[in-house]
């Protein structure tokens, strides 16, 4: 295992650094990102260890930005020959262009998680073992149980990353996660719940009895709920939405479009909104990677800038974007800590971080017992955005329906459909208790998948559209 990346090429510092300054010398910014990862995941299914995969992986990606153009080229061999191969090909977008190289982002010493590699501790064997004690554990706990999963994975990252004035950062990232899915039946009916938990740490937390126990409950409890639930209503009602991980509604709706490339391009709902209301009064948003060990956290982001709190929405009125160095550039804004990247084989863009809503003043019961007749979404699955008009569809994966003020019934197959900026102004009462998610979340754009968080209180939404599966 190495945690200094430049060792590992064929030449010094001093010739890496030639090369990069004369391929970015009329460039308006770019780097050197350089990348050594390894990640672990096994998988128990069924009384028996399922799967299992280790994987190790390194290589460069040279970036050269020239206003709205990026040249990109990666490489698995870490090598000055490779290196001047990237260096050729990045330099299409700069002949004849003359930038002026843009200021190295500003240097942090803040530490948001350990060093430390988590695949090797607990061991191999010691995890199958937990699997296996997870699985056993829910066949026993209840008759209905018909089928297990468990999964735990673990991955170790180190990236530096060069630039052309002489700048040198560093970042190692760790990140564990635990999850659980159980399949339920009675008869011929058969419904799942599920549970997950990680973050930039080790398995300690994780993995103690106590803690995977509370997990499993949790994934038993949700299967057999759905296992009672009746089919949803359809229609226009007034919607509950609990804390925690029902914030990837706010992630997905609002999120992605206020993300500064989508801003600039002008193809989100929120272009050209900054200091208008797009909320309803009390709701800020806020974007925050400098929270310790979450999953979405971030030391500095993939081109060395700090990652920072950013307040999105504040109010109920639109403050700011997520920009990484390029978009903020463009757009006459500061970077702030949100250009990311799946892997060295991938340019940066603006991503979230760890995206949630801050409380209101109101307690989770009173919000409930306001809603006379409605709909309380406890837990979402998958979704469907679209970007430039805001569009949404999002399944319950657990709710309920309310009936003059009391939680009712389970229901299943309920839709949340509506519009992000539209969304954010039905809402009228907002918990005092904002909740983060466990540390399970993962966002797709672009074909890149980064690690991250979301967050909400308890909110009511009033004349949402729900659909349904009763007849």
């Amino acid at each position: 295992m190495t945690n200094d990346l430049i060792a590992l090429f064929d030449a010094d510092e001093a010739a890496i650094q030639a090369v990069l300054k004369e391929s970015l010398a009329r460039a308006d910014d770019g780097e050197l990102y350089l990348e050594h990862g390894q990640s672990e995941v096994l998988s128990f299914d069924n009384g028996r260890l399922k799967g299992g995969s280790f994987n190790t992986d390194q290589g460069f990606g040279l970036r050269a930005v020239a206003g709205e153009a990026v040249g990109y080229a990666h490489s698995g061999e870490l090598s000055l020959s490779a290196l001047k191969r990237a260096a050729e090909a990045v330099g299409a977008v700069t002949r004849g262009y003359g930038g002026s190289y843009a200021a190295a982002p500003q240097k942090t010493n803040a530490r948001l998680y350990g060093e430390d590699n988590p695949i090797g501790a607990p061991s191999f064997e010691a995890k199958v073992a937990l699997l296996s004690e997870i699985d056993a554990y829910l066949r026993a706990k209840d008759p209905k149980v018909r089928q297990v999963t468990a999964t735990v994975a673990a991955s170790w990252q180190v990236v530096e990353i060069l630039r052309a004035d002489g700048e040198r950062m560093r970042d190692i990232r760790p990140m564990t996660r635990l999850n659980i899915s159980v399949v339920t039946g009675d008869g011929d009916r058969q419904e799942s719940g599920s549970y997950g938990v990680g973050g930039r740490r080790g398995f300690a937390d994780f993995v103690t009895e106590e803690s995977w126990k509370a997990g499993a409950d949790e994934a038993l409890r949700q299967a057999l709920v759905n296992l009672d639930a009746v089919d949803a209503p359809a229609g226009s009602m007034d919607v509950v939405l609990g804390s925690g991980w029902p914030g990837v509604m706010l992630h997905e709706a609002v999120g992605h479009g206020l993300e500064g490339d989508f801003n600039r391009k002008k193809t989100s709902a929120f272009a050209g909104l900054l200091g208008e209301q797009v909320a309803a009064k009390g709701v800020t948003v806020v974007d925050d990677g400098t929270i310790e060990e979450r999953r979405g956290s971030l030391t500095i982001d993939d081109e060395g800038t700090p990652s920072a709190y950013n307040v999105l929405i504040e109010d109920g009125k639109l403050v700011g974007y997520m920009q990484d160095r390029q978009n903020a550039r463009l757009m006459g804004m500061r970077p702030t800590g949100n250009g990311r990247r799946q892997s060295y084989a991938h340019v940066p863009m603006p991503r979230m971080t760890n995206t949630y809503m801050l409380s209101g003043d109101k307690p989770p019961q009173e919000i409930i017992a306001s809603v006379k007749k409605g709909l309380y979404a406890v837990s979402f699955g998958g979704g469907q955005v679209d970007i430039t008009s805001g569009k949404f569809v999002f399944g319950c994966t657990e709710a309920y329906l309310i009936e003059n003020g009391k939680i009712g019934a389970p229901v299943k197959g309920a839709m949340l459909i509506g519009n992000g900026p539209d969304a954010m102004k039905r809402i009228t009462m907002i918990g005092n208790d904002m909740k983060l998610d466990t540390g399970m979340g993962n966002c797709g754009k672009g074909g890149q998948w980064v690690p991250v968080g979301v967050g909400q209180p308890h909110l009511r939404m009033n004349d949402m559209t729900v659909g349904g599966t009763q007849a």
